[in-house]
This record gives structure tokens, C-alpha cells and sequence, in this order.
């Protein structure tokens, strides 16, 4: 098997690439390893599909090194292709797809990476795009806005751009125009949330479990819509939403609506905006479905 490290040098505080590299120096010799550095945004993507086209057949398995990004744009270029298993090495500022299978801390060695067995992962499709993640919108895209303002001035995420989000979306995004429609049942008829996260992960923003029942082989998706609320009371279920208890809570189910679902679709006004793992998308309506086991993930064993 080939081992292809697709590496995005500016995700995390600081450069891996160098710490990588000697990683990877010690397996050569038990390993076919080939390293690839990303140039800007998408460039894994084309990479992964690229690769795929210049060695047909060739049983392969991409690692992503980085962010949620990084590992988002390469597995969007490894749906579809035979012979090919993705995982990915978590050195990003929020590295929340991997919390589902207990952490970065399991993916971090690079030798249990390339003899991890693999499983079936389903993705959210949005028109052409592929979501590993968390599809989300109202009060968290304006959190994730922020985010991304401030890794565009630095090059990097931080906790402290996550913080910065939340005091803006307070002042801004207390209640969103939206419908939410899951399997055909209406979730909000009066046509306003605080938030929604459509997931097939468990976590966002770096620390949030917003689907704290997801599973990413069990071909649903998770639905939270949280209804418009007050400040004060945004600042009591903060904390419980945050470590992922809200769906149980006897306090908050009069402002819950939870589904499991295949199909969810989303109609708002013009300049409506959501966040695809991180990344920024602006489209009023949209459908997104769960497709079913498309990729093979390599996960280390505990």
C-alpha cells in the first residue's frame, strides 16, 4: 500500500510539516511513504483527485495533516475511488471530527496511522460537497465567520477567535429566518432559530457537543434546531449545551427540536449563510442528505 501525507503547512500555531517529515523519515523503510504539501485552499481536494487519476488501481491511503479543513477537502477527493482509505493526522486549532472516536490523541501516532485497520464512514452531501463533520447555521456560522476573519489575518484558528464569535453573534444572531425541513416534517414553523446543527460528527466550534448521539456509520443524520431564546437564558444552557447534554436536559426540551433524519432541507432569505465544516458557504436554499458508507477510514486501535 501507498502512504500519501497530504500536509497543510499553516494549519495549527505553528508549522508541522518538519515534525511530520521525521515521522515519516523513520517508516521508509517499512513503508511506501510519499509526503505532498498544500498550497491554498482546495488544493487537497485536487491533489487527492489527481493522484487518484495518475494511479489507477493503486491501493493507497491518504493521510490528512491538519484541520478540520485539511481533512475535509481530502476526503471530498477520496469519495468515490477504489482501492483508496482515508485518516487523517489531527494538528489543526479545533480537530473536532476526530472527538467522535475519542480524541486527536489516538491519531497522533503516525505508525499506528498506517497499519489501522479501517471502517465504513458515512458523509452529508450538499450538492457537490461532502461534509465529514457538521453542517451549521445561525447563531454558530456567525461564531464561524469570526473564526475564519482571524485565520485569515494570522494564518491560524485559536480558542480565542471561538470566544470572539460567541460575544458577536450575541449582539447579532439571536434569531435567524429559516425553515428547517427534516424528512418532510416542518421543525420551526414560525420560521426562526438561535441555531441548528445538522451532524454526523459530535462536536463543533472546538469544544461544543452539539450531537452527542451521532454515529458516523449509522446512515442518519442528527437534527438540533434551538429555538430563539433570551441572553440570560442563552448564558444558563451554554454550559450544558457545550458538554453535550442539552438533549436530555428536562430544562431545555421546551426549546429543542431533535430528529434523526436522511434528508434535510433549508430554505431561507437571500444572503443567508452556513458553515460545511468550517468552511463559509452562502446559499439560501439547500438539501442535505446522508450518503451512506462512501469512504473507508482508517482509525487506530485503543
Amino acid at each position: 500500500m501507498k502512504y500519501v501525507f497530504v500536509i497543510n503547512p499553516r494549519s495549527g500555531a505553528q508549522d508541522n510539516k518538519e515534525e511530520i517529515r521525521a515521522a515519516v523519515s523513520r517508516l521508509e523503510e517499512k513503508a511506501d511513504c510519499e509526503l505532498y504539501s498544500t498550497r491554498g485552499v482546495g488544493d487537497a481536494t485536487r491533489f487527492v483527485r489527481w493522484y487518484c487519476e495518475q494511479h489507477p488501481g493503486e491501493e493507497v491511503r491518504f493521510i490528512a495533516c491538519g484541520g478540520d479543513g485539511t481533512v475535509n477537502e481530502v476526503f471530498n477527493g477520496a469519495v468515490g475511488k477504489e482501492n483508496v482509505s482515508v485518516t487523517c493526522y489531527p494538528c489543526g486549532s479545533g480537530n473536532d471530527f476526530v472527538k467522535a472516536f475519542g480524541g486527536a490523541e489516538r491519531f497522533l501516532d503516525i505508525e499506528k496511522l498506517v497499519h489501522a485497520p479501517t471502517q465504513k464512514l458515512d458523509l452529508l452531501k450538499v450538492g457537490d460537497r461532502y461534509s465529514n463533520n457538521v453542517v451549521n447555521f445561525g447563531f454558530d456560522t456567525t461564531v464561524a465567520i469570526t473564526v475564519n476573519e482571524d485565520r485569515a489575518k494570522t494564518g491560524h484558528g485559536s480558542k480565542s477567535s471561538y470566544t470572539k464569535g460567541i460575544v458577536k453573534a450575541l449582539i447579532t444572531s439571536m434569531k435567524n429566518d429559516c425553515i428547517v425541513v427534516a424528512d418532510g416534517e416542518v421543525l420551526n414553523p414560525n420560521g426562526k432559530a438561535l441555531l441548528c446543527t445538522v451532524a454526523n460528527g459530535q462536536y463543533v466550534g472546538g469544544s461544543f457537543r452539539c450531537a452527542p448521539r451521532a454515529k458516523t456509520d449509522d446512515g442518519l443524520i442528527e437534527v438540533c434546531l434551538v429555538k430563539p431564546i433570551s441572553h440570560i437564558r442563552f448564558i444558563k444552557i451554554l454550559g450544558i449545551y457545550t458538554e453535550g447534554r442539552h438533549l436530555d436536559e428536562p430544562s431545555m426540551q421546551d426549546i429543542i427540536v431533535y430528529r434523526q433524519a436522511k434528508k434535510v432541507e433549508v430554505h431561507a432569505p437571500e444572503g443567508f449563510a452556513y458553515s460545511l465544516d468550517g468552511e463559509i458557504i452562502y446559499e439560501n436554499d439547500f438539501t442535505v442528505e446522508i450518503a451512506e458508507k462512501v469512504l473507508d477510514l482508517a482509525v487506530p486501535e485503543e
